[in-house]
């Protein structure tokens, strides 16, 4: 028996998998802690009760043989396609609704989608959401990575690549990093596509947490629908973490309509559609009063981010994200790794984030914080965060696998 040795090519150790793991392990040594996770990106507030009445009524419905449903359309129902469709209309965007695939989740579509296509050069910025790399090392592609830094507001940009048909991904607000493209970044990125007659694969997750004046897709952009897809989710605009609802926009216009067509071609041979009461939800959430309940969480979160970042600015550490997005994306103090951060943080001040070297090499040095806690933990997460970094007067060093720390009070410490 043969197997795909592209998969041995991975990382052993999927990051979160990793963190869980030591975490566990603190918890087992040290059971009286109360450990924070400012980590993983996943939502603490309810549904709301327009989505939940939605979500009850239609799991009613599967009990009545007059309502009851079986295997959904592949694509989607007509409804929550429309939905989609009214809510791109708010930013000028118009879209068929056989542009719209209804899945069960942006993850899924964004590596789905390397399975349509060919031995593209692959272009991805660095750091970013590990499923984009992954997923193409999977499939043995040759992939380009665009070093994100501070010069660049981890943003990078298309300047001095060569005009050859790639595969492009952009996220904004970016994951990791919570930075944003503005609409002229957009278009030398969208230009740059058309010129080389490449293909964007833009991820807007995110989107409803932009509060400034940035697009909130890339078909805000002239010319993007014929060189654009784009991947969005119900993760985080309405929580549905949970109920797993995602949609990817495929314009007709990219190869006269051929990658729409082989897209469906797929989903409908591999892919079963979503639940007719998760479809009925993520309806709900798209009404006046869903949306309006959505953003009042989404406020929320944001506020949480206000909240930390007050922390990080009373220090002066440089950060990105955080305003328009969930995330936070710090530079670890006196020039410490991702992963040594990662261990001090948790033993010190008993708060879990995320190494940016796990969203690839450009992130080693800096660290991902995120809003997603509850208020209250938020607060107790940022005082903690507070007296560590105001008790931070030292250096720090390596030996025999543990960490040093020297402060201009006291003795080195080692644990």
């Amino acid at each position: 028996m043969k197997i795909n040795e592209n998969f041995l090519n991975l990382s052993e150790n999927f990051l979160f998998s990793l963190i869980a793991k030591k975490v566990k392990s603190y918890k087992e040594e040290n059971p009286d802690k109360e450990i924070i996770s400012l980590g993983i990106g996943d939502v603490s507030l309810p549904l709301s009760k327009v989505v939940v009445d939605a979500l009850v009524k239609a799991s009613y419905e599967m009990g009545v043989k007059e309502t009851f449903r079986g295997y959904p359309p592949e694509f989607g129902y007509d409804f929550i396609k429309d939905s989609i469709r009214k809510y791109y209309l708010k930013n000028n965007v118009s879209l068929d609704l056989d542009e719209i695939f209804v899945c069960d989740g942006a993850k899924s579509d964004l590596g789905n989608m390397v399975e349509i296509l060919g031995d593209n050069r692959i272009i991805i910025p660095d750091p970013v959401y590990p499923v984009y790399v992954d997923s193409n090392m999977m499939a043995g592609r040759n992939i380009l990575l665009l070093d994100g830094n501070e010069s660049n507001g981890f943003l990078p940009m298309p300047d001095g690549l060569s005009y050859e048909e790639s595969v492009i991904y952009l996220c904004s607000p970016n994951n990791p990093t919570g930075a944003v493209y503005s609409k002229e970044q957009l278009e030398k990125w969208v230009s740059y596509a058309i010129k080389s007659k490449s293909l964007i694969i833009f991820d807007s997750a995110y989107e409803a947490f932009i509060r400034g004046d940035y697009p909130h897709s890339i078909f805000e952009i002239e010319g993007a629908k014929s060189c654009a897809v784009e991947i969005s989710s119900f993760s985080k605009l309405a929580g549905f973490t949970g109920l797993r609802c995602s949609y990817s926009i495929v314009p007709k216009e990219i190869l006269n309509g051929v990658f729409n067509k082989i897209w469906g071609r797929r989903q409908a041979t591999k892919f079963n559609g979503v639940a007719w009461p998760v479809q009925r939800a993520a309806e709900a959430a798209l009404s006046p009063e869903g949306l309006e309940a959505c953003h009042t969480n989404i406020n929320y979160y944001l506020e949480n981010a206000r909240i930390i970042k007050e922390v990080l600015d009373k220090y002066n550490i440089f950060h990105t994200g955080g305003n328009n997005s969930p995330y936070l994306w710090m530079k670890c103090p006196n020039n410490m790794s991702s992963w040594d951060f990662f261990d001090l943080l948790l033993h010190k001040a008993n708060i879990v984030g995320t190494p940016g070297v796990g969203f690839g090499e450009a992130g080693e040095g800096y660290f991902r914080l995120t809003s997603f806690q509850t208020r209250e933990k938020t607060i107790e997460a940022s005082k903690r965060l507070d007296e560590f970094l105001k008790n931070m007067r030292w250096y720090y060093g390596r030996k025999a696998n543990k960490i040093y720390i020297c402060n201009w009070w006291s003795s080195i410490i080692a644990w």
